[in-house]
């Protein structure tokens, strides 16, 4: 079973939202830092958002600040990526990741465990 599971991608029309999951199968995820990244066709692997482990201390990509709302569910081993007002430029595959640490990273080297991904399309 692979350790994370994203879901909720699909296609929106620009201005709506979508909610993302991820459920981990590791109760040992809950006191780690976890994040969102996501990947534009032709593009490199970037930085959505992350939580810390065991707390509520987020950070964001300058991008999605006041947009994109990050959270934890650790009683169900969730983490969500709530997008809001999304744009034809947010289209990419978001990408659920797992650090080994409590404190918040941005760097994508610094996430051991991922997901699959789901597809995020915006129409404009």
């Amino acid at each position: 079973q692979a350790p994370l599971l994203e879901s909720g991608g699909g296609l929106v029309q620009a201005g709506g939202s979508l909610r993302l999951s991820c459920v981990h199968s590791e109760t040992s995820f809950n006191s780690v830092a976890m994040a969102w990244f996501r990947q534009a066709p032709g593009k490199e692997r970037d930085f959505v958002a992350a939580i810390r482990g065991s707390g509520g201390s987020t950070i964001y990509a300058d991008s999605v600040k006041g947009r994109f709302t990050i959270s934890r569910d650790d009683a169900n081993n969730t983490i969500y990526l709530q997008m809001n007002s999304l744009e034809p430029e947010h289209t990419a595959v978001y990408y659920c990741a797992a650090r080994e640490y409590v404190g918040l990273a941005m760097k994508s080297r610094d996430y051991v465990f991922w997901g699959q991904g789901t597809q995020v399309t915006v129409s404009s």
